[in-house]
């Protein structure tokens, strides 16, 4: 449901047998499949309870991303592993955003070259790979060792942190820009743009419908944000302060 009339009053957090709880009042909060909400880390149960705290008289459940994460974690709905969902994010490389190139125009070709090229040329020195760019609608020739080295590379995290790089992936429809943002070379504004860099180019040539153009910047920028969150809170096993959070 996109909304639902809020019926708590206070929320904490708790640790349990499989990991931390959240409590509305005297609830333990459940996922839609009634399984109980348990998460990994303390750090990711204050953030998660954060989420539900800062809800007003009604609940938008629409912008509870890390809420609607370890729903995702905890009910599998598409009852994937960890292999499925390793090759599900690494076949975003084949129409990876940063990759296809246009020829014309000249001014959005230049742009693309100037913005797109330092990303990839750092994924591929981060990685030790091969990923180049076309300008071909069959997209450029990926290697299989390329593939390889980022499966190995993506076996690396959690199921959890996975569920996370994964949903990041699809927003930005990008595995470069995406890993660059999780490794903390680019920020979640620079990989907005840098996804959305076709558009931008349209806007300033043609102007936008300002409140709608705006609305869909903030809303792509907090989904990116929040994935990058939950991965990281998701890889890490230390527990943080609830200050420590906040700032």
């Amino acid at each position: 449901p996109p909304e639902r009339k809020r019926f708590y009053q206070n929320v904490s957090i708790s640790q349990g047998e499989g990991g931390f709880e959240i409590n509305l009042d005297h609830r333990k909060l459940k996922t839609p499949q009634a399984k109980l909400f348990t998460v990994p880390s303390e750090a990711l149960a204050i953030a998660v309870a954060t989420e539900w705290d800062s809800q007003k008289d009604t609940i938008k459940f629409y912008t509870m991303h890390l809420t609607t994460l370890c729903n995702t974690a905890l009910d599998n709905p598409t009852q994937r592993n960890k292999v499925q969902l390793i090759r599900a994010a690494v076949k975003f490389l084949e129409t990876d955003t940063v990759c296809y190139r246009v020829e014309e125009p000249a001014a959005l070709a230049e742009l693309q070259k100037q913005e797109w090229d330092p990303i990839v040329a750092w994924a591929e020195k981060r990685y030790n790979v091969a990923i180049g760019s076309s300008t071909s609608i069959m997209g450029p020739n990926i290697p299989a060792s390329t593939r390889d080295t980022f499966i190995s590379h993506l076996a690396s995290y959690n199921m959890w942190a996975l569920q996370g790089i994964e949903y990041v992936i699809t927003q930005l429809k990008s595995l470069i820009l995406s890993m660059g943002l999780i490794d903390r070379h680019i920020t979640v504004e620079k990989a907005v743009l840098l996804s959305r860099l076709e558009e931008e180019y349209q806007i300033q040539r043609w102007g936008n419908v300002e409140w709608a153009h705006d609305y869909d910047l903030c809303e792509l920028r907090a989904r990116a944000a929040a994935g990058t969150l939950f991965v990281h809170l998701c890889s890490e096993s230390s527990t943080v302060k609830h200050k420590l959070l906040q700032d």
